[in-house]
């Protein structure tokens, strides 16, 4: 089994697991709201903390790895060839990120602050109901936005999860600490530009091997493009940035 087919079977299994709904407790974005509200620190609260201090050291590997919703966008991918558009339009999750960790805060300062630390709040209190219009939200969500805007558009448009991960990466950047991120050799490149063509994230990766430096903010470490140069100009390192 290749390392990319061991990926998206971590994936599709994390997908499925998602439909359990003690997976939806911990990537809640709403549960975490009423949490925050009555001063508890609930299994969503955990989850973005821990998100942020592995991204210090993997970058968003869990986008491309773990995530669920990237699962479901694999998924999409095989029917969706569709390059997605960067630049400006990423910007939009910083928005949403910015807006509702905005309400988080106040709402635990409103509360007084936190009180208790319950990482299964609220796995009595839903219904089943509840439990499907979150999991098929989700699905109405990044189904209809990958066919319309691209291959993994939700990962660049909407998510809000990605802003915890990116700040991390760019703090582990920043202090060249050992940490997973590509590294590249652009004398051996043959310019074949498969990278380009297997990047899920729709990344101008050929450009950044000319440039000899593969750093991208949207870069999910998934490792297309490690596997599909030829020449071995593209490898991952776990050592201190140059």
């Amino acid at each position: 089994m290749t390392r990319q087919q061991v990926r998206k079977s971590i994936l599709g299994v994390s997908f499925l697991l998602f439909q359990i709904r003690i997976f939806h407790l911990f990537f809640s974005p709403v549960l975490i709201v009423f949490a925050v509200s009555q001063g508890v620190i609930n299994g969503s609260f955990l989850i973005y903390v821990f998100l942020f201090l592995t991204s210090l050291y993997f970058g968003r590997a869990f986008c491309s790895w773990v995530c669920p919703g990237g699962g479901l966008q694999e998924l999409c991918s095989l029917a969706v060839h569709k390059r997605a558009k960067g630049g400006g339009y990423n910007r939009i999750k910083y928005v949403i990120w910015g807006l509702w960790v905005s309400a988080i805060v106040w709402l635990a300062i409103r509360a007084g602050g936190f009180h208790a630390i319950d990482p299964f709040f609220g796995l009595q209190q839903g219904t089943r109901a509840q439990k499907y219009i979150l999991f098929f939200g989700v699905i109405a969500l990044v189904v209809p936005t990958s066919f319309l805007f691209g291959r993994w558009a939700s990962c660049h448009y909407m998510c809000w999860m990605v802003p915890f991960m990116v700040i991390g990466t760019k703090i582990k950047d920043r202090v060249k600490w050992p940490s997973l991120h590509l590294k590249v050799d652009r004398d051996v490149c043959t310019n074949c530009e498969a990278c380009d063509q297997h990047c899920p994230m729709s990344l101008d990766v050929y450009g950044m091997v000319q440039k000899g430096s593969m750093r991208n903010s949207e870069c999910i470490l998934c490792g297309n493009c490690v596997d599909s140069c030829v020449s071995g100009a593209i490898r991952y390192s776990f050592a201190a940035p140059e």
